[in-house]
């Protein structure tokens, strides 16, 4: 993984190159006290701070001066200095006046590469560096924030014929050994008979695929208990209600749930929150074999409830029925699940935002706070109990998918919702985890989604109430 903390560096005095930064209201004052030769040249490249280019470089003898638009340079987002970074030549930077605060973030991740399954490093990861004084405190969360989107970023992009339910166990234990944190795999006949919709979605997989329920254990007993759950669905062909070619050419990202809750655990223990941790990822691959479950079949959860396969492409409710059932038992007073689960999300509200569900009131009203101050957007969606009549099946407690083809998102999250008691806090988050266009700081591919957001919300409620 890139080497973030090598990019921010404590402002001491080094040389380092000015970086201006201004916006359509303040261009044509600042324009107007720089030097003769930058009002030419600003002029002259027909630089108006509206419909100019991005920046411009600035001749200072034999080194140069940066000056960039931004929307707002008063106030500045995560990802207003990340082209500079993917950009600029290498080298020490430092904003003219202020400090670059949550746009230090873009300023690294401009700067990783995914380039694992390149014989030709086309676009080596860069080495460009912004001073950092008054906020100099600061730079260590941001890099833990660099490296936590970069891990989600990599595990989404990574291939699933090498990244299968194995593979999501050695990230787990990977974390495990750097923080003392505590690891327990559940698998094989103990998984069929404790987690039994967890064993039936991976069933049609090869045993080097063997689907399991992968735990991690961190903080005080005496802590809060907090449950963090992410669908762990390596790949999903649909099963035997297999989907299209166009619907599977993503589905390496269907683990993406995972990803981002394995970046929330690492959040969560490098910040040292007060907190008892417990992850919990349900890993399996939807296959297609002679031993995959059915439609029509009948699973017996963990939680005791009988559930008609109606479609066996709806697999990522299941296993995390058993998973949240599993968190519960512990009874936590929290619990947050990430999962890539319904495209009626993405219908509903496109790539960019999650759609949050919360059973209370209070957690989704901090959670949309949090969501402002670490500008990663959610979007609260209804857990409309009627819905949950299209859920019935009339054999067995429930189905697992709607009989009808609208409120797609709304129904899983109430499918959910039965597997987690009342008394709890619990919120899910139906992510995409993708990026379908390049943006600056933010590649094509794997992308982190509400988990800043709610690694603010954990810490305004454990570290700063």
């Amino acid at each position: 993984m890139t080497d973030f903390a090598a990019l921010l560096v404590a402002d001491r005095g080094q040389d380092a190159r000015i970086i201006h930064l201004v916006d359509k209201k303040s261009f044509e004052g600042w324009l107007k006290k720089r030097p003769a030769e930058d009002r030419a040249l600003l002029g002259a490249m027909h630089f108006d701070g509206k419909t100019g280019f991005a920046h411009a470089l600035l001749p200072r003898g034999g080194e140069f001066e940066v000056v960039s638009v931004v929307k707002n340079a008063a106030e500045l987002s995560p990802w207003c200095l990340a082209k500079l970074a993917e950009t600029l030549p290498e080298g020490t930077y430092k904003l003219a006046e202020g400090e670059p605060g949550i746009a230090m973030l873009g300023w690294l991740l401009g700067q990783h590469r995914f380039d694992d399954y390149r014989s030709t490093k086309d676009e080596p990861e860069r080495g460009n560096r912004v001073l950092v004084s008054g906020e100099a405190a600061k730079i260590d969360p941001t890099v833990r924030l660099a490296e936590a989107t970069a891990l989600v970023r990599d595990l989404v992009n990574t291939p699933a014929a090498d990244l299968g339910p194995a593979a999501l166990e050695k990230a787990t234990r990977d974390l495990a050994s750097e923080t003392g944190a505590q690891v327990r795999v559940t698998d094989g006949k103990e998984l069929a008979e404790g987690y039994p919709l967890i064993a039936a979605v991976g069933g049609a997989a090869s045993d080097a695929r063997a689907p399991r329920l992968i735990e991690l254990e961190w903080g005080k007993p005496t802590d809060p208990h907090v449950a963090i759950v992410g669908k762990g669905v390596c790949f999903d062909s649909g099963g035997l209600d297999l989907k299209a070619a166009s619907g599977m050419r993503l589905m390496k990202k269907d683990m993406g749930g995972a990803a981002h809750a394995l970046a929330l655990a690492r959040l969560v223990i490098g910040e040292k929150l007060p907190v008892h941790l417990h992850l919990l990822i349900p890993a399996v691959e939807n296959a297609v074999s002679a031993t995959a479950y059915r439609p029509g079949d009948i699973v017996k959860s963990r939680k005791g409830t009988f559930v008609e396969i109606d479609n066996t492409d709806a697999e990522g409710r299941l296993i995390l029925a058993d998973a949240l059932t599993k968190a519960a038992e512990a009874k936590p007073e929290l619990i947050i699940d990430f999962a890539t689960l319904t495209g009626a999300a993405r219908v509903a509200l496109g790539p960019d935002l999650p759609a949050f569900f919360s059973s209370q009131d209070d957690l989704a009203t901090a959670a949309l706070h949090a969501s402002g101050e670490a500008d990663d957007p959610l979007w609260r969606m209804p857990l409309w109990e009627p819905y949950d009549e299209m859920l019935k099946s009339d054999i067995a407690d429930m189905a697992n998918s709607a009989n009808s083809p609208m409120a797609g998102c709304i129904v899983a999250a109430v499918f959910l919702k039965r597997f987690v008691p009342d008394d709890i806090a619990w919120a899910h988050l139906d992510t995409y985890a993708w990026r379908d266009a390049a943006k600056p700081g933010r590649p094509k591919g794997g992308e982190a989604l509400g988990l800043r957001a709610i690694f603010g919300l954990l810490k305004d409620r454990y570290l700063h109430a």
